[in-house]
C-alpha cells in the first residue's frame, strides 16, 4: 500500500520518525559516508545527528515538512540568523561524529564560503527512505517548499554531494551554480541555485 505523500508540518513527536526517515536516506551518501565511514554503524550514528538537527535547531527557526517516508527542513531567509546551531547543538554534533569531527568542522566552513548573499530560501536537508522510491515521497515536499518560496518571489538554494541527485533538482528548476571540492580528501559539493517562478506558471 503507498505511504501517504500529502506534506504536512513536522512537529517535535515526529523527531523519531523524521531521524529514521533521513537516516536511512542518506546511509549511501557521499558525504554521510565520509562523516560516518563505518558501514555498520552509520544509520543509527546518522538518526542520533539527524534527531539533533530536527530537534533543536530547525524544528525551531525553520520550515520543516514530512511526508509518510520522507522529511525535509527549509530556512526561510528571515530565519537564516537565528538558525545557526548553538553552541549546546553543536557540541552535540561534534560527540556523535567523534573522531570525524574535524571534517565535519572543515566541511561546514568550506560550504558556508560558498553561500549565495542574496536572501533565499535554504534546502538544508530533504530525504526519503529508499523503501518508499518511486512513490512521489521527495517529490512532493520538493515542491512544498518551493511553492513557498514562489509565493513570496524569493531563490531558493542548495548543496548535493550525490551526483545522480542532480537532474532531479534541475527538473525542479535547479542549476548547478558551483563545485566545492571538500578538505581533507572530502567528497565534491555542488551548490545549486532556482530562481523564483510565478506559482501559477511554475507547472512543476
Amino acid at each position: 500500500m503507498p505511504i501517504m505523500n500529502t506534506p504536512e508540518t513536522a512537529m517535535l513527536d515526529d523527531a523519531p520518525m523524521v531521524s529514521r526517515t533521513l537516516a536511512r536516506a542518506f546511509v549511501d551518501d557521499p558525504m554521510m559516508r565520509w562523516f560516518f565511514p563505518d558501514d555498520a554503524s552509520r544509520e543509527a550514528a546518522l538518526g542520533r545527528y539527524y534527531t539533533t538537527l530536527f530537534t533543536r535547531q530547525y524544528a525551531h527557526h525553520g520550515v520543516c515538512e514530512r511526508t509518510g517516508a520522507a522529511a525535509a527542513f527549509w530556512v526561510p531567509p528571515e530565519a537564516q540568523a537565528k538558525a545557526v546551531p548553538d553552541e549546546e547543538t553543536i557540541k552535540e554534533l561534534l560527540d556523535i561524529l567523534g573522531d570525524r569531527a574535524g571534517a565535519f568542522q572543515g566541511a561546514v566552513e568550506a560550504a558556508a564560503q560558498h553561500t549565495p548573499q542574496e536572501p533565499h530560501w535554504y534546502l538544508a536537508v530533504i530525504g526519503a527512505d529508499p523503501a518508499a522510491q518511486g512513490q512521489g515521497q521527495g517529490a512532493a515536499l520538493l515542491r512544498s517548499g518551493l511553492a513557498k518560496a514562489d509565493a513570496a518571489g524569493q531563490p531558493a538554494y542548495l548543496e548535493s554531494s550525490k551526483p545522480e541527485n542532480l537532474p532531479v533538482y534541475e527538473h525542479f528548476g535547479f542549476t548547478v551554480r558551483g563545485e566545492v571540492r571538500l578538505p581533507d580528501g572530502g567528497p565534491v559539493l555542488w551548490s545549486m541555485w532556482r530562481e523564483p517562478r510565478r506559482p501559477a506558471a511554475d507547472g512543476v
